[in-house]
């Protein structure tokens, strides 16, 4: 998608009625007029409210149909098909320009996310924590894999896991539940346990907190 947006951001595409360029928005998920996909993730727009396409259309669509509404210019990338699209207001499509940076930075964390996941058969061999702790706090990355890296906290052995996960917001509370019990279970396989003051850990025969100095 990012590189398919990135050749149509070189394109100069112009509005037929005001010659101004047209704008690469995200298509709609449906076409409005037959239900049907518009066969392009993207889309060209004019989207000049001066355009007289759509200055013009405001009156037209009152005189001819009795609703509120305009018309925008629009063209398919990659096909000779162009429509005078029918909207509902000014702000139509404005909030659907392709934001490159934003797209970048989800191509970023996606391919993060594949590495990440390519490397959980081998985490365990290499001591590779970061790549489990990268799935399980992502949550943007497929819950199967989240819970997946979760099995693998244990075997890791590195109890400096225990902060970034006790702090982090669980939307899945299934995933939550798993991340507590590899916790508890990491904490007890290294005879430690969290202060309930403090949260520091510290030994389990413990009687007082070495950090807080609180009797537990």
């Amino acid at each position: 998608m990012l590189s398919r947006a990135l050749k149509y951001l070189e394109e100069k595409h112009t509005c037929p009625h005001c010659k101004q360029e047209l704008s690469l928005c995200h298509a709609p998920p449906m076409h409005v007029g037959d239900g049907l996909g518009w066969g392009s993730e993207f889309l060209f727009v004019c989207l000049n409210d001066e355009c007289p396409l759509f200055v013009k259309g405001w009156k037209y669509i009152e005189d001819q149909y009795g609703h509120v509404g305009s018309y925008r210019h629009m063209e398919i990338p990659d096909s000779n098909e162009n429509y005078n699209m029918m909207v509902a207001g000014h702000d139509a499509f404005k909030g659907s320009l392709v934001d490159v940076e934003s797209m970048k930075k989800q191509n970023d964390r996606f391919q993060k996310e594949k590495k990440a996941v390519a490397a959980l058969d081998t985490c365990v061999e290499k001591g590779d924590l970061e790549s489990v702790l990268f799935l399980i706090l992502d949550e943007h990355a497929k819950l199967s894999d989240r819970k997946r890296a979760v099995t693998y906290l244990v075997p890791l052995n590195d109890v400096s896991c225990i902060e970034p996960l006790r702090n982090f917001s669980y939307r899945d509370t299934d995933l939550e539940q798993a991340v507590n019990m590899a916790l508890n279970k990491l904490l007890a396989q290294n005879f430690l346990k969290e202060c309930p003051f403090c949260s520091e850990l510290i030994k389990s025969r413990a009687k007082v907190c070495k950090h807080c100095q609180k009797d537990l």
